[in-house]
């Protein structure tokens, strides 16, 4: 792909999107949250009381985007978050992490069990995949036990080859 782009980087909580948003932020690509988004376009709804976590409504992000996102960034753009691949980017990296670990990962973080359970089902049920809706070029990561940095080198690679789609069999399958 020539010229500057949007990825998104999505998955599952506690697949690592922070962690490699922050390395990908030192190979000159802005990264960007989702609730940066979300606040910018009025979208940021309150604290649910029940999960911890801001709301976004995704309709007003849209239309946001949509009036504010005509022309292409003026530098690589990453757009870190769980529900990023529901954007108009260009690309899409999906993390994934096998639903035993990730279960470990949530508990640490101290999630609730319900919200534990809810997200290792996501995660199972190949979660974004099950989301996709256009022919924007995809990728995944396993992120169960890979360095962090040994991904980012892929993300990069993927990047300079032009967004090139991966072979069917690289596709991540928990409950095959």
């Amino acid at each position: 792909m020539e010229g500057d782009f949007r990825l998104s980087l999505t998955g599952t909580p506690g697949t690592g999107k922070s962690t490699l948003a922050g390395l990908l932020s030192t190979n000159e690509l802005n990264i960007i949250t989702i609730e940066e988004l979300a606040e910018k376009a009025g979208a940021l709804e309150e604290l649910d009381r029940f999960d911890g976590a801001h709301p976004v409504d995704l309709d007003i992000l849209l239309e946001y985007l949509n009036q504010n996102w005509k022309l292409p960034p003026t530098v690589p753009e990453v757009i870190d978050g769980h529900f990023s691949h529901n954007l108009p980017v260009d690309a899409v990296v999906v993390l994934r992490c096998n639903p035993d670990i990730l279960r470990d990962r949530l508990k640490q973080r101290g999630y609730s069990d319900s919200k534990i359970e809810s997200n290792v089902e996501w995660e199972l049920l190949g979660g974004a995949w099950n989301e996709k809706e256009d022919d924007t070029p995809w990728i995944e990561f396993d992120t169960t036990d890979v360095e962090p940095e040994f991904i980012v080198e892929n993300i990069l690679k993927w990047i300079s080859d032009g967004f090139k789609p991966t072979s069917p069999e690289d596709v991540i399958d928990w409950v095959g």
